[in-house]
């Protein structure tokens, strides 16, 4: 594979940092943007490009924060962002078109993309799936698609269940029993709205697993849970993107 840092351009015409993995084969390939978690463009975000990249596909990780802190270390870019509230949703989809933009613009894609996020980035993938035209969608734990963020946060982020209708392609929802942000009760809720509105998706929950189990560095990973989430990830982009 070949993996580096990129331009692209984002929402307003802006150009923004941006990671590219993807398989050097001959062939056409299908892409997926990654959004990445609340703590940043960090690497186990980039590893993650690597990895789709190994499995082959066209992986583009924009960096979110590339505006509230050029050049700063990932905690630092995560920091500024929280303290502004968060992303704001018209720029996230706006970068996450760019991405796309970008990635079916590459001589090796097929012109089928997708997207998946992780944390903060699991909601994004649910609000960029229901407001561009995409070929599937990945939701890893997205907190606030149901409800919003409890006081102290600093999180300006509204529910997103309304846009149900506007899902634009199959989503797939991996899910921890024991996460608050979403709990289990917004998950229900949630499939709830998409059976409703006659929408393609499918979810997993796993036993014993909370926020951030997919993280092999942080102390809430659950290496079981991970393992057949990734598995399923695979075979769900490999349904829709190949």
């Amino acid at each position: 594979m070949k993996a580096e840092t990129i331009s692209i351009t984002g929402h307003g015409g802006d150009r923004i940092e941006a990671y590219l993995a993807q398989p050097l084969g001959a062939g056409r390939y299908g892409g997926v943007v990654i959004i990445h978690h609340m703590p940043g463009y960090d690497e186990s975000m980039k590893e993650k490009a690597r990895r789709f990249a190994s499995a082959g596909y066209i992986a583009c990780l924009p960096n979110l924060y590339s505006r509230e802190a050029p050049g700063a270390s990932p905690d630092d870019a995560a920091a500024a962002a929280r303290a502004q509230g968060g992303v704001p949703d018209e720029r996230l989809v706006g970068d996450v078109a760019g991405a796309a933009d970008h990635v079916r613009s590459l001589p090796s894609s097929n012109g089928k993309v997708g997207v998946i996020g992780y944390c903060s980035g699991g909601r994004q993938a649910f609000l960029a799936a229901c407001s561009l035209r995409l070929d599937a969608a990945v939701d890893c734990y997205g907190a606030f698609v149901v409800g919003t963020p409890p006081e102290g946060t600093g999180l300006k982020v509204q529910p997103l269940l309304h846009m149900v209708g506007d899902l634009s392609c199959p989503l797939l929802g991996l899910f921890g029993e024991d996460d608050k942000y979403p709990s289990p009760q917004d998950v229900a809720e949630l499939e709830a709205a998409l059976k409703a509105a006659g929408k393609a998706y499918e979810f997993h929950s796993y036993p014993g697993a909370g926020h951030a189990f997919f993280e092999a560095n942080r102390p809430s990973y659950r290496p079981e849970a991970a393992t057949d989430g990734w598995a399923k990830i695979f075979d769900f982009f490999g349904r829709h993107l190949r």
